[in-house]
């Protein structure tokens, strides 16, 4: 992940500021380009289950029971 020796990238702020700008572009890259990103968050009508059916009211109920039982 990084493309020198760090001894030579620490050795310079200039260059550890330069290698952690770079650190954050990527990540800030990496998770904006994420699927629904910028949604307004009201998904709901298309949730679906891993065989592709739509996800009822009933099904989301279950499923938080299940999970609380634990």
């Amino acid at each position: 992940m990084i493309p020198m020796k760090t001894s030579t990238i620490f050795r310079n702020r200039w260059w550890a500021l330069l290698w952690a700008a770079g650190i954050l572009w990527f990540a800030w890259d990496v998770a904006g380009s994420q699927p629904g990103a910028g949604d307004d968050g009201n998904n709901a009508a298309a949730t679906t289950d891993a065989t592709g059916a739509s996800v009822t009211v009933d099904d989301e109920q279950r499923l938080a029971q299940a999970i609380n039982s634990i």
